[in-house]
């Protein structure tokens, strides 16, 4: 520990070997228990907590400042370390007590808004005192935690050989699916910056530029709607290769977050299993499963198609599907069946078609619907036996898919059958290449224009067959959440020529979009590909919380909006016409 001018030791390290030393400590004044005579004072920094006691063996002097202690106030104490009578077996210092031989007031607080330790505050009210939010345990274990995963995968990624290199943060504007945030130039009027929403097209340039292996812990910015796992400014551990394969990738990406978890958690994350994009939607109706528990998807198309029911037959008009779940020893009452009937409605389903399974067979309207032997095909097909329910979903694939996906891990919240320690890791891969935009009436990418098409269907562009063209790219999914992506780059200039033709972009519109990248690759480009993990969900997870704004110093609210510093904020009109710009609201 670097030397202190006054402190000698911090608030967590002193026990029983410390007994009587004398020592300096500084801190905060998290509790402050006035017994009449006897003073306890609990002094805490980032380190721990120790317990001050102030009384006939302290100096008047120290007796009477430490009465003027409230808490939260900033205090420096002196003292001998000695054992307590009690030890308090909840703490790490719980064996000693330092009995106070002066105590000073270093500085003192105004009434404070919330209580640090053992309070509730609403959020906004958090955030808008973060620097009072920040000194909770449970936050600042959080950071630490962050620290060492940061330090853990840059340790592991200089053993392979990656070399950090910064890319720049105001950059032209390419648009990467979500909205820029754009910078208006002083020097440049008119003209704009737009903050990077990945460094993809930087790192793909390092790649040409013969760096071979490039790691960046990096701040990257969407301006898109928000959500508990979603912020504004996010930062990536972002990863790119020369003259890999998928598998390359994949194993280092393994490496990266291994090294996490064993920081963090003191765990292995183990071999982790793959699945294609197609097995992963025909399983768990979703591309991020969570694997964690069962409830595995069947598709019951073939064995509904024949139905006499006229609802099964309109779920199947027009390329429809039918899929089914089992969930294991579970049936809820009427209402609660109609709940999760609403929960899929909101993807898009027209409803579920359910039924609870007896000794005696089947009962609910799945009974109804369905006829005796198609009742037995389903349950035989999902596994299903008394006390377990039989949902259904009937209609198009990307209503049906999704629906029943979500309301699979839904249930499993609901219903608890997962624990918040455990963690599930899978890598999907094999992704479409193209998606249909409906809006546009175009083809967009399903990740990014760079995105390299499996090298057996290059042969499908310009066929009309877009949809059937697959590509190199890889997600690594925890706990259902997506906690890192990427894919093999495209090298050769004629199949970027074909994807961009796919998606519509002419050579002109190329040129000026992505010119410098596309001269790059003329310049003689190495095979390459690359992933980039949200580091931020990465800490959420091994820190078992379920807001990531509990792993960030100074978030921003689902409004976009910095509480504590209030940004944004509103700039003057000299500032705006500096700009060439001005507000039109």
């Amino acid at each position: 520990m670097l030397k202190n001018v006054r402190r000698t030791n911090t608030c967590g390290e002193l026990s029983a070997d410390h007994v009587g030393q004398t020592v300096i400590l500084q801190g905060w004044a998290q509790s402050v228990r006035d017994m009449g005579g006897v003073c306890f004072l609990d002094v805490r920094d980032r380190y721990g907590i120790t317990q001050i006691t102030v009384d006939q063996r302290s100096p008047q002097d120290a007796r009477d400042s430490a009465g003027r202690v409230r808490q939260e106030y900033v205090v420096e104490v002196e003292g001998t370390v000695a054992l307590r009578e009690r030890p308090n077996k909840k703490i790490a210092t719980g064996a000693i007590e330092v009995i106070a031989t002066k105590v000073t007031t270093i500085t003192k607080t105004e009434p404070l808004p919330f209580a640090i330790e053992g309070g509730e505050a609403h959020e906004e009210t958090r955030l808008k005192y973060r620097f009072l939010d920040l000194r909770r345990q449970h936050l600042q274990t959080r950071l630490i935690a962050r620290h060492k995963a940061g330090m853990a995968a840059r340790t592991y990624l200089d053993s392979i050989g990656f070399i950090d290199v910064e890319t720049p943060i105001l950059n032209r504007s390419t648009p990467e699916g979500a909205r820029d945030y754009l910078v208006p130039s002083r020097v440049h009027p008119g003209m704009w910056y737009a903050l990077p929403q990945s460094p993809q097209i930087f790192k793909q340039i390092l790649m040409v530029a013969g760096m071979d292996r490039y790691s960046q812990i990096t701040k990257c910015f969407r301006d898109e709607d928000l959500r508990a796992d979603r912020q504004p400014e996010f930062t990536q551990i972002d990863l790119e290769m020369s003259f890999p394969t998928a598998d390359t990738v994949m194993e280092m990406a393994e490496g990266v977050a291994n090294s996490m978890w064993q920081a963090v958690r003191g765990e292995d994350i183990g071999e982790v299993p793959r699945l294609s994009y197609a097995e992963a939607i025909a399983r768990y109706g979703v591309d991020n499963p969570d694997v964690r528990f069962e409830m595995h998807h069947s598709t019951i198309t073939g064995i509904l198609a024949e139905s006499e029911s006229n609802v099964v037959q309109r779920g199947l008009e027009g390329g429809g599907i039918a899929k089914a779940m089992c969930v294991k020893g579970i049936q809820p009452s009427r209402k609660g069946f109609d709940k999760w009937t609403e929960f899929v409605r909101r993807y898009g389903m027209g409803g579920l078609l359910w039924a609870k399974v007896t000794d005696g067979g089947w009962t609910g309207p799945g009974s109804k619907l369905l006829s005796a032997d198609e009742q037995a095909a389903v349950g035989a097909e999902v596994g299903a036996e008394a006390g377990d329910s039989v949902l259904i979903g009937l209609g198009q694939p990307g209503k049906v898919n999704p629906g029943l996906g979500r309301l699979r891990r839904h249930i499993a919240i609901e219903h608890d059958l997962v624990k918040s320690t455990d963690f599930g890791f899978v890598w999907i891969h094999t992704f479409p290449n193209f998606e249909w935009d409906e809006d546009n009436e175009r083809w967009s990418s399903t990740h990014h224009p760079f995105t390299s098409p499996v090298a057996e269907h290059v042969e499908l562009f310009g066929t009309g067959r877009e949809s059937e063209i697959m590509s190199d790219a890889y997600d690594l999914v925890c706990n259902g959440y997506e906690i890192a992506g990427g894919s093999i780059r495209i090298h050769d200039p004629e199949i970027q020529g074909k994807v961009f033709t796919a998606l519509g972009i002419d050579p002109e519109e190329a040129e000026q979009r992505f010119g410098f990248l596309l001269s790059a690759l003329r310049h003689g480009a190495p095979p390459h590909g690359g992933i980039a993990f949200g580091f931020d969900r990465c800490v959420m997870l091994m820190t078992e919380t379920d807001n990531i704004r509990d792993v960030i110093a100074f978030p921003k609210t689902t409004k976009a909006q910095d509480l504590m510093a209030e940004a944004p904020n509103v700039v003057d009109g000299e500032q705006l016409a500096e700009l060439s710009v001005k507000n039109t609201v």
